[in-house]
């Protein structure tokens, strides 16, 4: 189980670039986005309307720290890497902007959350970065004059939403249950997109089968799947295990990519995913006694067992 899980973790995951790539292909990011979270949202209220328990103690500040949550990793994030792939930027290369989200609040945890990386964690997230510049700079190359420099720009934005909403919940005193969280970003979610389907004149959907196999692609492996296994993988191994499996997504959505739709896949991409995988290895390795103990380091001073561990990311993400 510890190796079927964490591979089953990044195939879920990873499959959430390959379905954006697939409804870009058929509608509009807003159009795509709408009706991913649509259905989603009607479906989680209809189960909270059953089973109120989880939402009792709750207040409205409660609720809408969620909300804000939801509307910067789940509303913010996904518009960023949606848009950025239908400009034209691989799929890979998205995933691998997406995997820099450890880097940035490995530097921010110290002073924001009062967690800390050991020395070896560092030099392994430096390759990671290191990955993605050799990644990132193979595929402008590849992509020439078709793809806009600025484009390459667009999914560090929602990775940097991504890292905004990691620590707001991070700083979070009330514990919330997953499947609340999950109900309250799904339905930000719904309701942005839809006031800008709706501004943009991109609600309706479209008629070809194409669309829905996307949409149906979305909402049962990178939202169920990637969800759910995110939050398995979390009590088993602990939040360093899981978030430095986030590097290896980047590999296997290049490779999906390329086999999928033709992605360029080069010297220097393997290279630089090459190091991204490096870049797991030593982290996992220095992770010391991290495991379990920096998913309560959020809430509580730093001690010995806390130090060496990358905060988690926020239920938005664990929800892609």
């Amino acid at each position: 189980m510890s190796v079927l899980l964490p591979v089953a973790f990044v195939l879920c995951w990873s499959s959430g670039f390959i379905g954006a790539k697939l409804g870009a292909d058929s509608a509009p990011v807003l159009t795509l986005l709408l009706w991913r979270f649509l259905p989603l949202a009607v479906a989680l209220l209809a189960v909270s309307a059953v089973s109120r328990a989880a939402w009792r103690g709750l207040s409205r500040r409660d609720l809408g720290r969620q909300a804000a949550i939801g509307l910067l990793s789940q509303s913010g994030y996904l518009l960023s890497v949606y848009h950025a792939i239908q400009l034209g930027v691989s799929s890979g290369t998205t995933a691998l902007i997406d995997g820099v989200q450890p880097l940035v609040a490995g530097a921010l945890a110290g002073p924001l959350l009062r967690q800390y990386v050991s020395r070896r964690q560092w030099l392994g997230l430096g390759l990671g970065l290191a990955g993605v510049a050799t990644v990132t700079l193979a595929d402008a190359a590849a992509a020439g004059s078709d793809v806009a420099w600025w484009a390459y720009l667009v999914p560090f934005l929602g990775m940097l939403s991504l890292v905004a909403a990691t620590f707001l919940e991070g700083r979070t005193r009330v514990p919330v249950a997953p499947r609340v969280a999950l109900t309250v970003h799904c339905v930000t979610s719904a309701v942005v997109f839809g006031v800008l389907a709706l501004a943009f004149g991109a609600a309706a959907p479209p008629a070809g089968s194409s669309f829905w196999l996307a949409t149906a692609w979305l909402v049962v492996l990178p939202t169920f799947g990637g969800y759910g296994l995110y939050w398995l993988i979390l009590r088993r191994s602990g939040v360093t295990e899981v978030n430095t499996l986030m590097f290896l997504i980047a590999p296997v959505t290049a490779v999906w990519g390329a086999l999928m739709f033709g992605e360029p896949f080069g010297v220097m991409t393997a290279l630089g995913l090459a190091v991204g995988i490096a870049a797991v290895v030593i982290v996992r390795r220095g992770g010391g006694g991290g495991g379990g103990s920096g998913a309560r380091a959020s809430r509580t001073p730093p001690t010995r067992s806390s130090r060496g561990s990358v905060p988690r990311p926020p239920t938005h993400q664990r929800a892609r």
